[in-house]
């Protein structure tokens, strides 16, 4: 008598339904791309790029929704969400963003002289100092390397969730650090918000005017490290 072969329990890795499967992630990544290359995109704009029919690419970006991959603003326009953010940030790795923020940091503080910093998201909603050059003021904001704050209620947590005015940076008194002035500007890439750079000092050496001045320079200085991550350039120079 003939043994039977034994049968494979294993889902077998070829048929339709994985060719349909395929084809739906194929599909949700076109549109997570480009979602992530326009910045913020319609509905319309993302099925006549991708080549889907509109209510195909409505049922994968809600999906993509989410899982927090993509998000809408107020408009109904799609953007990178948090998830892909957080995802991006961490590609680019926290070194190798302070490697490039180097020269960004000491030209900061050299026109400052006050502490320049690079912060980005941490777990929890908070965000963590990961590089910077102290001031040369005898009084000065001391190293926060490593620290972590939460976002809420401070000028590096607006910026980090993308509450930016048209200035181009966030600058007020600090509410962890009354004493401290803040002033926090955007370093972005394709998939949102990656970092920021920041300037802190004390309040009294600091006024209105010197407040707006250090934001034109932080915010420069964002901008020019966006470009290094691919972030397309500014049309125009940050306003007071």
């Amino acid at each position: 008598m003939t043994a039977k072969a034994p049968v494979d329990p294993r889902p077998t890795l070829v048929g339709p339904g994985r060719a349909s499967s395929t084809r739906t992630v194929e599909r949700a990544l076109a549109l997570l791309s480009e979602v992530c290359r326009r910045g913020s995109v319609t509905l319309t704009e993302c099925a006549r790029e991708t080549v889907l029919p509109p209510s195909t690419a409505l049922r994968l970006l809600r999906t993509l929704e989410t899982a927090g991959f993509v998000a809408r603003d107020e408009a109904g326009s799609f953007r990178a969400g948090p998830v892909m953010t957080q995802l991006g940030a961490t590609a680019l790795g926290r070194n190798e963003l302070a490697r490039l923020a180097a020269p960004a940091l000491d030209r900061i503080g050299a026109q400052t002289r006050e502490s320049a910093y690079l912060s980005v998201r941490g777990v929890n909603d908070t965000a963590i100092y990961i590089a910077v050059v102290e001031g040369t003021h005898a009084v000065r904001h001391t190293s926060w390397i490593g620290r972590t704050v939460p976002m809420t209620g401070l000028a590096v947590g607006r910026v980090l969730c993308g509450d930016v005015p048209a200035s181009g940076y966030v600058a007020g008194r600090d509410r962890m650090e009354p004493d401290v002035t803040a002033i926090v500007a955007p370093v972005r890439f394709a998939g949102g918000i990656a970092a920021a750079l920041s300037v802190l000092g004390p309040t009294y050496r600091i006024d209105e005017n010197e407040m707006h001045s250090y934001g034109r320079i932080v915010a420069t200085e964002a901008a020019a490290l966006s470009a290094l991550l691919g972030y397309p350039s500014q049309t125009q120079e940050p306003s007071a």
